[in-house]
């Protein structure tokens, strides 16, 4: 289990979003950086509001963090976030195949205690059901902001492959990059994630489907000096014909004068 020195909320002002998501100085930092990043991104494209998702809330703690993050991220960028966790409420389905690893899952696992959850959450929504029909139905019942990050702990290749359909929505309702934590890519010695099952299988096939849209790594973690596990853990997706993924959002002077 991973252990973060969480610094008081009156001290984070002597911290850089950077520095707080780096040193784990907020509760689960891999949560914050995707957050954070998408709440960036959305500021430099001038969009005010953005959504962020969470497939499989199981107890809620996750929501909790992540109301959490969200009031410091919003009060350091100005970009409000709406939160929406989606959930069966009663744990984990029967497995499909073998694609589901069903030796290290079983239905059942992870049943939520929803009127618990709704006393503690304070303005995240739950989506309740399975996930192939309510990703089916979100965008008309909800009319959501334009999602921003996705957190993926539905744990099944075919839950993920479902909750991935949400991607292919038109163009407004998304960034043209969204950040993506996969929980369960890396995995144990005993459940031996790899490409042809779990998480890992749901993100090849999406791309393999889909030629103008990808969920690629992100390579920007390979060369610090300090690794994470969750950097192994983030993904992004790209909507290469989205109306804003060419709009230019880096520095504006990047000229490099002769030297004497």
């Amino acid at each position: 289990m991973c252990h973060y020195f969480i610094v008081h909320p009156a001290l984070w002002p002597l911290f850089s979003a950077k520095h707080k998501i780096h040193w784990g100085l907020v509760p689960r930092p891999h949560y914050a950086y995707c957050m954070y990043q998408a709440a960036r991104l959305a500021k430099l494209l001038g969009i005010p509001r953005i959504s962020v998702l969470e497939f499989g809330v199981a107890g809620g703690n996750g929501l909790v963090v992540i109301e959490q993050n969200a009031r410091w991220i919003q009060r350091e960028l100005g970009v409000e976030l709406e939160i929406y966790g989606f959930d069966t409420g009663e744990g984990l389905p029967e497995p499909v195949d073998y694609r589901d690893l069903p030796y290290g899952w079983k239905a059942g696992f992870f049943k939520m205690d929803r009127a618990a959850l709704e006393r503690r959450l304070q303005f995240s929504r739950l989506v309740i059901g399975q996930v192939r029909d309510t990703g089916r139905t979100f965008f008309e019942q909800y009319n959501p902001a334009p999602i921003g990050c996705v957190f993926h702990d539905l744990d099944f290749y075919s839950s993920t492959r479902d909750a991935l359909t949400i991607l292919e929505t038109r163009s407004e309702r998304l960034l043209p990059r969204i950040f993506h934590y996969f929980d369960d890519i890396i995995g144990t010695d005993l459940m031996l994630q790899n490409e042809f099952v779990g998480q890992r299988r749901a993100i090849q096939e999406f791309n393999e489907f889909h030629a103008d849209r990808k969920i690629a790594g992100c390579p920007q973690f390979h060369h610090r000096k300090t690794r994470k596990k969750w950097h192994h853990q983030i993904f992004v997706f790209h909507d290469f014909l989205h109306p804003q993924y060419n709009q230019f959002i880096d520095v504006e002077n990047q000229q490099l004068p002769l030297g004497s």
